[in-house]
C-alpha cells in the first residue's frame, strides 16, 4: 500500500505484499482534518515512509492511525513493476501507470494531481475547473457529482464517487485474493463561508472469492529413505474460500513430461512409497477450493536416497612397474547410475600392520607408488556412499616388476691370463660418502626408517688399505607428516557426523598405525562460548562416526597420524555445523482430576513445536499414546477411580521427536463401588436358595453392605458378606436376582441379572403292577409311559425288594416304567416297593406290594424209545427216562399215540417209565410222545411239555420177512434220531479241514507255481 497526501486529502493504494507486481487498488478515504484511521484487511499490506526516510510495511489485519502535523505532502511510493510519470510540466501531477488496471484520476488546474491510468479500462476522474471541485466521471454510467465552491485553494477535503448509489471498485480488486475496502465517510467543508456538510454512513466493500493462488512446489521432508519420499508443502493464499484439497502429481520417474495423480486430499504432506533408490522423480502441486482449482506449481525434481553399495569385484592389474602398480576396478552392478559412489583401496605389505588405505576417491583406477621392487602386495577395494560403506572385495595379489641391477664395480682379472681366456671378477657398487683425514664423518641426506651398509678403507702414499668389515646401520623412523583435514561424508545429522580422511603425504619411514581425531565444540550459532578440546576417535581406520554431539552447533575437527615413532602434527581445522535436532524434553505435565473418570493433562510450553504426544498408562512400562496434536491440553476419559496413572509428554518438530518429560503420577479420587461381575448359586432347594458373588472393586472406599434385588419382592440388604441364603421362596418358581454394592460414597451399579428357578416338590410314588409272571420271573410295571427311557425324561424311579434278612435292596434305578425280575424261586412270595425322584429330590416310598411266583412244571422228557415186542407183531413197547420228584411232589407220565394222520390219543397215564401198546395194525405208521405230570399236594396237577415225537414204521411184507428178521426187532424204531452235539462238532471240523486242504492245494498249484 502506498500513501499520497495533498493538503488534507489522502489517497491510498492497497496491494497485497505477495502480489505487488500483479495488481494495485486505488480508492479514496475521507477523514477529519486532523487524524485518519486506515484499516488494513487480511492479505493486504500498508507501506509508509517514516521521518528517517525508511519504508515500513504493515500487513493486515491492522488499523493504522495517520496524522499530518504540518500539512506537508509526503512523496508517493511506487510499487515494483510500476512507473511514476509527470503528466504536465507546469503542474505538479504525478501518475502511476499499469497497462491492465483502471484509471482513477484527480484533476485540477491549480492542484497537484495523482493519477493511476490504464488505457483499456473506464476512467474515474475527480476534477475542479476553477475552484477545487471534485467529480467522478464514467463514460457509460450516470454520475453523481458533489461540488463545493470556495475562493480558498486546497479547500476540497474529500471526494467519493457514487454511481447509482453503488461504489464502483476498480477491476484490479478482482484479483486472486479477497480485498475488503473500508470507505469511512464523505464530508465537504467550505472554510470561507463556514459551511460543513453532514458525513455519510460508512460503507464496506468486499470483492468476490476466486480460486487459490498457485502453491509453492513441494519440498522433501525428513523421514525420506531409499524407497520413500516424504513431501511437505505450505498452503497458498485461499483468496477468500477455504482450501479443501490438494492435488499432487508426479511423473513416476519416467522423465517423459507426463504427470499422474498420486495424492488428492486435505493434508499438507504425503509419503510416496515403493520408489527406486537414487532415482529422480518430478512433482507438482495444485490447490482446490469451492471456486475452482489453482494453477500447478513449478515442477520440482527430487531424488531418493541411495542404499549401501554392494561389495565390488576385486581390483585388476592394468600395468606393473618397478615401484608402482596401476590398478582398476568396476562399479558395483547393483548401484544405480545416479548414485555418487566413492571407493577406498586398501593395501597389505605383509609387515604385520594389516590392510592400510592407499587411495580414497571416486575414480575407478589408481596408481599405487613408492613400492618395493619385485614384492608381492595384497589389495582389496570397498565402495561407499552417503548411506554407508560396503564390505571389502575379495583380496587380489599383484607383484611389482624387478628392477635392473646397478652398475658393477671395475672388473678385476683373477688368475693368470691364458692365451685363449682370462677370468674377470666384479662386485656390488658402493657410493663414496667421505674422503679426508678425519677419523669420523656424519652421513646426511638419509631416509628415515631405511637400512644402510658402510665400510671404510684408508689411503696413504703407500697405497690403499683393504676394506673393513661391513657395518649395517638402520635409521630410526620419525613421526608422520601433517594430514589433510578430514572431510564430511554425507549430510551431518543432528547428533552425529561421519568423517573420512586419507593417509599423510610423508610416512616418516614407518607405516601409520593410529589416527587421532580431536574436536573443539562451539556453542550454538551466534554464541561465543568455547568448549575444551577432546579426542573423539583413535584407531587405524580412515573413517569414523562421531556421536554425542548437540544439534545446530558448529564443531571444529582436526586429525593427526601416528606411527611407531609417535604422533605427527595436527591438520588444519574442518568446521562442521550439525543439523537440526529434535526438541528438548518437555516440562512435567500438570494433571487435574475433574472427576473419578476424567483427568486433564496440559502439555508443557516449548519452542516451534508442531505436535505434542501425550502418553498415559497405569504403569510406567505400559504407557500408550492417548493424544497427538498441537493443543496444550487434553482430556483423558474412561479412567478407573482410586487408581494411580502415569503421564508424560513428548514434543515433535520438523527435525524429529524429542525426549519424554518426567513421568507424573496422578491418583483419581475414590468413587462408588463397581458392579458385581461374578454371581453364582451355591444351593437351590424347594423354597431356599443360597447365592454367592465375588466382591467388586471398592474404588478406594470400603464396601459397607450389599443390596439383593429379587424383582417383585422387596429387596434384601445384607452386610459386607459374599454369601447369603434367601428363604421363604415359592417352589418351582423363576426368580431374577441382581446385587448392588454400597459404600460411604453411594451405591454402585447393579450386577447383571442372574436367573434361577427353585426346585419343585418331590414326586409321589406310582402304582406298581405285575403284568407277566412265570415260576422264575416277574415283569413289573408302574406309571404311564413308554417301556424304554428317553433322554428328556427328568422323572426317575427306584425299585426295591425285600431280601431274606428283611431289608429292602435296590433292583432298578432309572427312567423306565417296566422291569423284569429274574432268577426267582417257584411258588415264592416277593415284596416290592417303588420310589420316584427328580431334580427336586426323592419322593416317599410306596406301600409294599407282594407278588408270588407259580409252581414250575416238570422238565421236558427226551425222545422215548419204541421197540416191537418179539413174537408179537401187534405189540410195541415205549420206554423213556424217568424224572426226579420236584420238592416232594411225585411225577407221573402220560403217553399219547397217533396212527397215520389222526389226532393224538392218550394211551397211558401212570408212574411207570415204560408202556406196551397192543393192537397195532399192520401196514400202519404210529407216532408216540411222552410228558411228565407233577402231582401237587395242595394244587392241581401241572403238565410239562411233551417229548419229541418218535415214529414206528409199518412192518415189511412177508417176502422180505427174512431180511427183516435179520435186522432185528429194533430196526426202524428210531429212523429219525437227530445227531448229537458232539457229532455235529466233529462233522464241522472235518468239513473245515477238507476245505483248508483244498484251498492250500489251489494256492500251491495256481499261485506259487
Amino acid at each position: 500500500m502506498s500513501l499520497t497526501v495533498y493538503g488534507l486529502m489522502f489517497f491510498f493504494v492497497l496491494c497485497p505484499s505477495e502480489h505487488l507486481g500483479d495488481v494495485i487498488q486505488v480508492f479514496d478515504v475521507c477523514f477529519s482534518p486532523q487524524v485518519i484511521l486506515v484499516q488494513v484487511n487480511p492479505g493486504e499490506a500498508f507501506t509508509i515512509r517514516r521521518e528517517d526516510g525508511q519504508f515500513q510495511c504493515i500487513t493486515g489485519p491492522a488499523q493504522v492511525p495517520m496524522m499530518s502535523p504540518n500539512g506537508s505532502v509526503p512523496p508517493i511510493y511506487v510499487p515494483p513493476g510500476y512507473v511514476s510519470q509527470v503528466c504536465s510540466p507546469s503542474l505538479p501531477v504525478s501518475r502511476v501507470c499499469s497497462p491492465s488496471l483502471p484509471v482513477s484520476r484527480v484533476c485540477s488546474p491549480s492542484l497537484p494531481v495523482s493519477r493511476v491510468c490504464s488505457p483499456s479500462l473506464p476512467v474515474s476522474r475527480v476534477c475542479s475547473p476553477s475552484l477545487p471541485v471534485s467529480r467522478v466521471c464514467s463514460p457509460s454510467l450516470p454520475v453523481s457529482r458533489l461540488s463545493v465552491c470556495s475562493n480558498q485553494p486546497y479547500s476540497c477535503l474529500s471526494v467519493c464517487a457514487l454511481i447509482n448509489r453503488t461504489a464502483v471498485c476498480p477491476k484490479c480488486l478482482l484479483s486472486k485474493v479477497v480485498h475488503s475496502v473500508s470507505l469511512s465517510r464523505v464530508l465537504a467543508v467550505c472554510s470561507g463561508q463556514c459551511l460543513r456538510g453532514s458525513p455519510s454512513e460508512a460503507v464496506a466493500f468486499t470483492t468476490r472469492s476466486c480460486e487459490p493462488d498457485p502453491p509453492g512446489p513441494p519440498r522433501k521432508a525428513s523421514g525420506s529413505k531409499s524407497s520413500t519420499l516424504v513431501l511437505q508443502w505450505k498452503a497458498p493464499c485461499d483468496n477468500g474460500s477455504k482450501i479443501q484439497n490438494y492435488t499432487l502429481q508426479w511423473d513416476e520417474g519416467k522423465g517423459t513430461g507426463g504427470f499422474e495423480q498420486c495424492y488428492y486430499g486435505p493434508q499438507k504432506q504425503y509419503r510416496v512409497t515403493k520408489l527406486s533408490p537414487a532415482s529422480r522423480y518430478s512433482f507438482r502441486l495444485a490447490a482446490k477450493n469451492d471456486m475452482g482449482i489453482s494453477e500447478f506449481s513449478e515442477t520440482v525434481d527430487l531424488y531418493t536416497s541411495c542404499s549401501v553399495p554392494s561389495p565390488p569385484l576385486p581390483p585388476e592389474l592394468v600395468k606393473a612397474g618397478v615401484t608402482w602398480l596401476c590398478l582398476t576396478w568396476q562399479r558395483p552392478s547393483t548401484s544405480p547410475k545416479e548414485d555418487d559412489i566413492f571407493y577406498s583401496l586398501e593395501m597389505d605389505e605383509d609387515e604385520g600392520y594389516g590392510f592400510q588405505p592407499s587411495y580414497d576417491g571416486d575414480e575407478l583406477s589408481c596408481t599405487v607408488k613408492n613400492l618395493h621392487r619385485s614384492t608381492k602386495y595384497k589389495f582389496r577395494v570397498a565402495a561407499y556412499n552417503t548411506e554407508g560403506k560396503s564390505n571389502p572385495s575379495q583380496v587380489a595379489e599383484f607383484t611389482t616388476c624387478p628392477d635392473r641391477p646397478g652398475g658393477p664395480c671395475r672388473p678385476v682379472i683373477r688368475g693368470r691370463v691364458l692365451p685363449n681366456s682370462f677370468r674377470l671378477a666384479w662386485g656390488v657398487s658402493w657410493e663414496l660418502a667421505y674422503s679426508g683425514p678425519a677419523m669420523e664423518h656424519v652421513c646426511e641426506g638419509l631416509k628415515p626408517g631405511h637400512s644402510y651398509q658402510t665400510r671404510v678403507y684408508c689411503m696413504s702414499e703407500g697405497g690403499q688399505s683393504p676394506l673393513s668389515e661391513t657395518l649395517q646401520v638402520q635409521t630410526p623412523a620419525v613421526p608422520p607428516g601433517q594430514c589433510q583435514p578430514p572431510r564430511v561424508v554425507g549430510k551431518p545429522k543432528a547428533r552425529e557426523v561421519q568423517l573420512r580422511w586419507g593417509p599423510p603425504c610423508v610416512g616418516g619411514g614407518s607405516p601409520v598405525s593410529v589416527y587421532s581425531v580431536e574436536v573443539c565444540g562451539a556453542g550454538p550459532q551466534g554464541s561465543t562460548g568455547q568448549e575444551e578440546v577432546r579426542e573423539v576417535y583413535q584407531g587405524s581406520e580412515v573413517d569414523c562416526t562421531v556421536g554425542s554431539l548437540l544439534p545446530g552447533r558448529t564443531y571444529s575437527f582436526r586429525l593427526r597420524a601416528a606411527n611407531k615413532a609417535g604422533y605427527g602434527p595436527l591438520s588444519e581445522h574442518c568446521e562442521v555445523t550439525m543439523g537440526p535436532g529434535a526438541p528438548e524434553p518437555c516440562k512435567a505435565p500438570h494433571i487435574t482430576c475433574k472427576s473419578p473418570t476424567v483427568a486433564v493433562a496440559p502439555a508443557c510450553n516449548g519452542g516451534v513445536i508442531s505436535e505434542y504426544r501425550v502418553e498415559w498408562g497405569a504403569a510406567q512400562g505400559t504407557m500408550q499414546v492417548c493424544f497427538s496434536g498441537a493443543s496444550l491440553t487434553h482430556e483423558v476419559k474412561g479412567l478407573l477411580p482410586a487408581t494411580n496413572y502415569f503421564c508424560r509428554v513428548q514434543a515433535v518438530n520438523v527435525a524429529g521427536v524429542g525426549l519424554f518429560s518426567e513421568a507424573v503420577l496422578c491418583q483419581t479420587p475414590p468413587s462408588v463401588p463397581a458392579a458385581v461381575s461374578t454371581l453364582y448359586n451355591i444351593l437351590i432347594v424347594v423354597i431356599i436358595v443360597a447365592v454367592g458373588w465375588e466382591p467388586p472393586c471398592d474404588h478406594g472406599a470400603e464396601i459397607s453392605s450389599y443390596l439383593i434385588d429379587l424383582g417383585e419382592r422387596q429387596s434384601i440388604s445384607v452386610g459386607p458378606v459374599t454369601k447369603y441364603i434367601i428363604q421363604h421362596l415359592q417352589p418351582d418358581t423363576s426368580y431374577r436376582i441382581r446385587i448392588q454394592a454400597l459404600n460411604n460414597l453411594g451405591s454402585g451399579p447393579f450386577s447383571h441379572t442372574f436367573k434361577l428357578k427353585t426346585k419343585p416338590l418331590p414326586p409321589q410314588p406310582p402304582r406298581l403292577e405285575c403284568t407277566a409272571f412265570s415260576h422264575q420271573t416277574l415283569r413289573l410295571k408302574w406309571g404311564d409311559g413308554p417301556a424304554k427311557a428317553t433322554p428328556s425324561d427328568a422323572l426317575q424311579y427306584q425299585l426295591q425288594t425285600e431280601d431274606k434278612r428283611g431289608r429292602f435292596v435296590s433292583l432298578y434305578r432309572g427312567p423306565c416304567h417296566t422291569h423284569k425280575v429274574q432268577r426267582l424261586n417257584e411258588c415264592t412270595s416277593y415284596m416290592f416297593r417303588i420310589q420316584a425322584f427328580n431334580e427336586a429330590g426323592q419322593g416317599p416310598f410306596s406301600t409294599v406290594y407282594t407278588f408270588t411266583t407259580p409252581r414250575s412244571p416238570p422238565a421236558p422228557i427226551k425222545a422215548p424209545r419204541v421197540e416191537r415186542v418179539e413174537d408179537m407183531s401187534s405189540v410195541c413197547e415205549v420206554s423213556w427216562e424217568p424224572l426226579l420228584p420236584m420238592k416232594g411232589d411225585p411225577i407221573i407220565y402220560t403217553v399219547q399215540s397217533m396212527m397215520g394222520n389222526s389226532e393224538y390219543k392218550q394211551v397211558y397215564k401212570g408212574s411207570a417209565t415204560s408202556y406196551q401198546m397192543p393192537g397195532l395194525q399192520p401196514n400202519s405208521e404210529y407216532r408216540f410222545r411222552v410228558c411228565g405230570i407233577r402231582q401237587c399236594q395242595d394244587a392241581p396237577e401241572l403238565s410239562g411239555p411233551y417229548s419229541p415225537t418218535v415214529t414206528l414204521s409199518p412192518q415189511r411184507s412177508e417176502l422180505s420177512a427174512g431180511s427183516v428178521s435179520s435186522v432185528g426187532p429194533r430196526a426202524g424204531a428210531d429212523p429219525a434220531r437227530p445227531l448229537t452235539d458232539e457229532q455235529w462238532a466233529a462233522l464241522i471240523i472235518m468239513l473245515c479241514a477238507v476245505i483248508s486242504i483244498l484251498i492250500a492245494f489251489i494256492i500251491q498249484y495256481f499261485v506259487i507255481k
